[in-house]
């Protein structure tokens, strides 16, 4: 099978080749760090060679759970987690799903919904009332199983399942995925014998989806896990430090972000022009936003789903302050077919196109747009992805982890940590009165 490919052409009226290839040595050196766990943040790398490492056990074990599970002829599965803990499985399903399976509602497999990745009460009210009248289960993916958004999600639910279905039935219903031997979730599944599956300890959130964080989720939605991971896999090798930087392109992307970032373009848009790589694009810009965006550095993540955000952010991207580039992902072949017809009245003035694919006139808009911004300063990375299937989305994945690290060492922060989210926590904390916040409740009450 081909891979995915990497084409920096239009970003060298901004930087030249040989600005990025200058970053050669220092990306090759910092692949090396990430494979020898020498760099930074070091205890956090058991994603790095995950792919290669995950056991046909844990493969078998994952679609066992998945068809028992969809046995029950489940309409509805509920992910409960915050971050990396359902973007990434967002991500993916997304991309391989039907845009309107959760109207046509087939059921073959079911539905993956998520909670606990907001503290909205008519969110949970609202999926709580969908729910009563489903069939569901869920999985509440937690380390510590103490994290307020999905801890409290999860108490709600834990509740509904133990009224709709009794607690012994409510227990098969619900997967934790969890610590090994520590913290609460760890504590409450054993006691209540719920079906576990391991956070490993050296993989933080953002870089678990090949994890049974994401892989459970993926299988309960009818997708190939091998096939993900096989492309992983395979993009594994394909970035290996032993890989030469001109053929790397994990190494040559990272060089090129860090080439722009220098010239002054702080903020790098991801654009698709598919729809279904929407959440794909959440899932970077946590990926690239917690891991970067430290020490008063690093490239700010934003994204834009084209050509509809070309009648709005279109306007600031062509024409506003000069510091943003793009990363389009551009996907080759399109799975259906869709011609335009002709119109004998000719209205709209569409003539011209009939007999086209839609497929062919979204890809002269992508490159119509690709031209224009270039021409209006943005610089304009493109990731060719030959097909929306698992093995690609594997092969994109493991492609934007490893770049990410490399990305990070070369900016010299610690891409492994996320000590700026705590910042929310401790306040929100203190203003709830949060036993053993007592001098934080009165410190920020005496500012309000």
């Amino acid at each position: 099978m081909t891979n995915i490919s990497l084409h920096l052409e239009k970003v060298y009226d901004f930087v030249s080749n040989d600005e990025i290839v200058a970053y050669k040595k220092t990306a090759e050196q910092q692949n090396v760090a990430l494979r020898e766990k020498t760099g930074k943040g070091s205890d956090f790398l058991g994603w790095v060679d995950l792919p290669s490492s995950i056991s046909e056990a844990t493969l078998d074990e994952i679609e066992k759970v998945a068809l028992k599970l969809q046995s029950k002829h489940l309409e509805v599965f509920v992910v409960i987690g915050i971050g990396g803990s359902y973007l990434g499985s967002k991500a993916v399903i997304d991309a391989l799903s039907d845009s309107f399976s959760q109207i046509k509602g087939s059921f073959e497999s079911p539905i993956v919904l998520f909670a606990g990745q907001n503290i909205s009460e008519d969110y949970l009210f609202e999926l709580r009332d969908l729910l009563d009248s489903k069939e569901w289960a869920c999985a509440i993916i937690s380390k510590s199983g103490t994290t307020t958004e999905p801890a409290l999600a999860f108490r709600l639910l834990k509740q509904d399942l133990e009224e709709k279905y009794g607690v012994e039935e409510a227990r098969k219903r619900i997967i934790a995925i969890t610590d090994a031997e520590r913290g609460a979730l760890c504590t409450l599944a054993k006691e209540e014998g719920y079906k576990t599956f391991v956070i490993p300890d050296d993989i933080g959130g953002r870089y678990s989806v090949l994890t049974p964080v994401g892989l459970i989720a993926i299988a309960i939605a009818g997708f190939n896990v091998r096939e993900l991971v096989s492309g992983a896999k395979s993009m594994e090798v394909a970035c290996g430090a032993d890989v030469p930087f001109e053929e790397n392109i994990a190494a040559q992307y990272a060089a090129a972000r860090n080439a722009l970032y220098k010239t002054g373009k702080k903020v790098e848009i991801m654009v698709n022009f598919n729809p279904k790589l929407h959440f794909f694009a959440e899932w970077w810009k946590q990926l690239y936003g917690e891991s970067e965006g430290k020490e008063s550095k690093g490239i700010f993540p934003a994204s834009v789903d084209f050509s509809s955000d070309l009648h709005s952010m279109g306007q600031y991207i062509q024409e506003g302050e000069r510091i943003l580039f793009e990363t389009v992902l551009s996907v080759e072949n399109v799975d259906n077919e869709v011609l335009v017809p002709e119109d004998k009245a000719d209205l709209d003035k569409l003539n011209f196109l009939a007999g086209k694919r839609v497929d062919y006139i979204n890809k002269m808009a992508e490159l119509g747009t690709s031209i224009a911004h270039v021409d209006g300063g943005v610089p304009n990375i493109r990731i060719n992805i030959p097909q929306l299937n698992e093995y690609y989305l594997g092969q994109l994945i493991y492609f934007f982890e490893i770049a990410c690290g490399i990305s990070g060492y070369i900016l010299n922060v610690n891409p492994f940590d996320q000590p700026g989210v705590e910042a929310y926590k401790k306040n929100m904390f203190a203003l709830l009165e949060k036993p053993g916040f007592e001098k934080e409740t009165a410190a920020i009450k005496a500012r309000l």
